[in-house]
């Protein structure tokens, strides 16, 4: 697909396909183009709820449609000429017009929220054989999925010898292991990218093989395969303090063992790669097929079966609904509810008319995306922060959160309708925010509601070879399925990393993983993690985007490291000292820190090691470049 959007663009072109334009990134496009902000009038200022979608009337969305298309038509004969970015009165314009209030970090993150069409603005600007030709760095990368292909990438721009290694045959990491029925991003399409990479998506939320298309073809376009020694498991890495090395111990698919060495590693394995099956007493007893959803069984026919499913996470939600049509019956087992946020278009695809615009209209796929991201990237913290005058219990933690919770129970009463008894059971009983909120279209509530479906708000108790047991009813069963999540707390497992003075890494941080910024330990030089400890987001922030954060800090370490004629860097352990304490007292006041009820944010003490606690803007400021006072360097 053609992003580049050199070509002009006839009025009569526009005008044909002008019905299918979102307004809020339609007028933004007309600020930028025209130079003038007045266009962004207050009666059409968007409902934040709704977007990408504007969210008003049907006749006022005709009326800025017919009006940016007059604006506009004298200047699409010439789009390739378009200015890249918007003057910074303009972006500022348009941030307050967007939030609906001036909002400093809404404008501190607007530029970097604003991707022009065929740039990639936070690439490195330098490269190894300019800065320091004989410097002799190498790195190896761990895991090709999305963070390891990107730290590929940005090591390929600045000119490092780099080599990824990847336990799996083909590139995606979790978009490629998981290939459950319905497998899907809970985050829409646009913003589930590289910034700098667009793609014509069909569908408003990606699904998997779409996804795992979109890596490996970023892989191939960017000459990253052949870096890419695939079928290949990292089992340790050793630091070596009399050559400022790292070994890498490797075995294949086959098991043959081998070793690597490099002066820089980057941990890209995720937090989402380790599939969590519960100890239940007898499963191994079980005579019929058992499997978790990122390890599907295609060979698997449901239909006239009876099926158990374990979980109730996002996975279990997208693959049961599509079980639950072929099994003659399905029995889903509940540890806690959700919390479901109405989302109507998540199985939907995108109109015709307006991937034409993505694709054609130059800017109009920025400003889609930008309409998204940053309030997304805002987010809604304050719903999700302890207020200890509020006061807070397992019901609400803030006023804030108060209002989310009734706007979520809204919904569920909606959903079950005069099931009065479904309601009891699916509406949760701890706050909103302390476990993940998943995305709906209705699709799971119809599932429950279905003659065939039973839904059981007890754990299971024990297994036999033909079913399971909940005190002293036994539900047969011929297939069972867990969904389950995760061993997400279990960081880097299961290699091993030994750093200075042979400390291991696993020891050093027990059951609470943390690394300052997610991505450096002070002990182990020269080693980056990305998706490491405290790096998640869910309700503010963007997982890629904080990737990408991750990675310019990195490189901006690798050229710190090349251009000094250094050859390591240790992170102070005041510096991290400092930074868990920080991220320990914050995490202390969100919802999911505060909360008693358990979810996958948390290690097995109840402690997050999961979730940024902080706003996005902080993180991505703290990134945006190494600061060599923060390291001891050789």
């Amino acid at each position: 697909m053609d992003f580049t959007l050199d070509r002009a663009l006839t009025e009569d072109a526009l005008r044909a396909q002008i019905d299918s334009a979102l307004t809020p990134a339609l007028l933004m496009l007309t600020a930028h183009v025209t130079g003038d902000a007045g266009v962004l009038r207050t009666e059409w200022k968007p409902n934040r709820a709704t977007l990408p979608a504007s969210g008003l009337a049907p006749e006022t969305d005709a009326e800025i449609r017919a009006f940016c298309l007059k604006r506009l038509a004298p200047y699409l004969s010439s789009q390739r000429d378009w200015a890249a970015s918007p003057d910074d009165s303009v972006r500022e314009s348009m941030c307050t017009w967007l939030m609906d209030v001036d909002i400093e970090d809404a404008q501190a993150l607007a530029a970097v929220a604003f991707t022009p069409d065929g740039c990639d603005p936070r690439g490195p600007e330098w490269n190894l054989d300019e800065i320091a030709p004989d410097s002799g760095l190498s790195a190896v990368v761990i895991g090709a999925g999305f963070s390891g292909l990107l730290a590929g990438l940005r090591l390929k721009q600045a000119g490092v010898p780099f080599t990824i290694l990847e336990k799996s045959t083909n590139v995606g990491g979790t978009w490629y292991e998981n290939s459950y029925p319905d497998c899907r991003t809970d985050v829409r399409s646009h913003i589930y990218t590289y910034s700098f990479v667009p793609h014509d998506w069909v569908t408003h939320f990606g699904r998997q093989q779409a996804i795992h298309e979109y890596l490996y073809n970023f892989a191939a376009k960017n000459g990253l395969l052949e870096h890419i020694s695939f079928g290949t498991e990292v089992t340790a890495t050793r630091w070596d303090e009399s050559t400022n090395t790292w070994t890498i111990d490797t075995r294949t698919s086959d098991g043959v063992v081998g070793s690597a060495e490099a002066q820089i590693v980057v941990s890209a394995v995720g937090q989402l790669n380790r599939p969590m099956i519960p100890a239940v007493d007898g499963l191994e007893t079980f005579t019929g097929p058992v499997m978790h959803s990122a390890e599907w069984d295609h060979s698997i026919d449901f239909a006239g079966k009876r099926v158990v499913v374990i979980g109730t996470g996002a996975s279990a939600l997208q693959f049961a609904p599509a079980i639950a049509k072929e099994a003659e019956h399905v029995t889903i087992f509940q540890r806690s509810a959700p919390w479901l946020r109405s989302t109507p278009v998540l199985r939907q695809e995108i109109d015709p008319g307006e991937r034409w615009l993505l694709t054609n209209l130059k800017h109009y796929r920025a400003y889609y995306r930008f309409s998204i991201f940053l309030p997304r990237l805002i987010g809604n913290l304050p719903a999700a922060t302890v207020d200890p005058d509020f006061p807070p219990t397992e019901v609400s933690v803030s006023a804030a959160n108060e209002a989310l919770r009734v706007e979520l129970t809204d919904y569920l009463t909606e959903q079950a309708g005069d099931r009065l008894d479904l309601l009891e059971q699916i509406m949760p009983d701890y706050p909103p925010a302390a476990k993940r909120i998943i995305c709906d279209d209705g699709t799971w509530v119809a599932t429950l509601k279905r003659d065939n479906v039973r839904l059981v708000s007890q754990a299971v108790q024990r297994i036999d070879k033909d079913g399971v047991w909940i005190g002293d009813e036994h539900v047969a069963a011929d297939i069972i399925v867990f969904g389950t999540g995760f061993k997400a707390s279990e960081f880097l497992v299961p290699m091993t990393v030994t750093g200075i003075d042979g400390q291991d890494l696993h020891q050093t941080w027990g059951i609470d993983a943390s690394a300052y910024l997610g991505i450096t330990l002070p002990g182990y030089p020269n080693f980056f993690c990305m998706y490491g400890p405290n790096t998640n987001t869910v309700i503010h922030g963007n997982l890629v985007f904080f990737l990408e954060c991750q990675a310019a800090y990195i490189i901006s370490a690798v050229q710190m490291l090349a251009k000094g004629g250094h050859r390591s860097m240790a992170l102070r352990p005041d510096v991290f000292t400092e930074y868990t304490d920080e991220v320990t007292k914050e995490s202390a006041k969100r919802t999911w820190g505060w909360s008693k009820t358990h979810s996958w944010y948390q290690n097995a003490a109840g402690r997050s090691t999961i979730m940024w606690p902080l706003p996005a803007r902080e993180y991505f400021e703290r990134t945006s470049a190494v600061h060599d006072e923060d390291y001891y360097i050789h």
